[in-house]
């Protein structure tokens, strides 16, 4: 089992910049990837980015591409999402997410994905 929980969301006008953080924990004996889910209501849980469990790959999705960054610190057992240029298209509710095992579900497909956290709000208005 892995544990995970989100934090860092919040309200922040457009144009700001906000770094979220998923905090895990429990079975860390493999290195999973991690990635970052957004939803708002009454649509599908959208892929938005995704780090190998070493960290030294990513894949993001094409609709946030040059505005948001992955990282990950082992050590720590946390894995940011930091957001530049926020639009208020960009206001969800976030969530991480990570497989089973060690692989890397580069393709950003809930189903791929196994533990989830509870999410964190993102709101982006003036």
């Amino acid at each position: 089992q892995l544990q995970l929980v989100e934090s860092g969301g919040g309200l922040v006008q457009p144009g700001g910049s906000l770094e979220l953080s998923c905090a895990f924990s429990g079975d860390t004996s493999v290195d999973h990837a991690i990635g970052w889910f957004r939803q708002v209501p009454g649509k599908e849980r959208e892929g938005v980015a995704c780090i190998s469990g070493s960290g030294a790959s990513s894949t993001f999705a094409d609709s946030v591409k040059g505005r948001f960054t992955i990282s990950r610190d082992n050590a720590k057992k946390t894995v940011y999402l930091r957001i530049n240029g926020l639009k208020p298209e960009d206001t969800a509710v976030y969530f991480c997410a990570a497989p089973y095992g060690s692989w890397y579900p580069s393709q950003l497909k809930p189903s791929d994905f196994d533990y989830w956290g509870r999410g964190t709000q993102v709101t982006v208005a003036s």
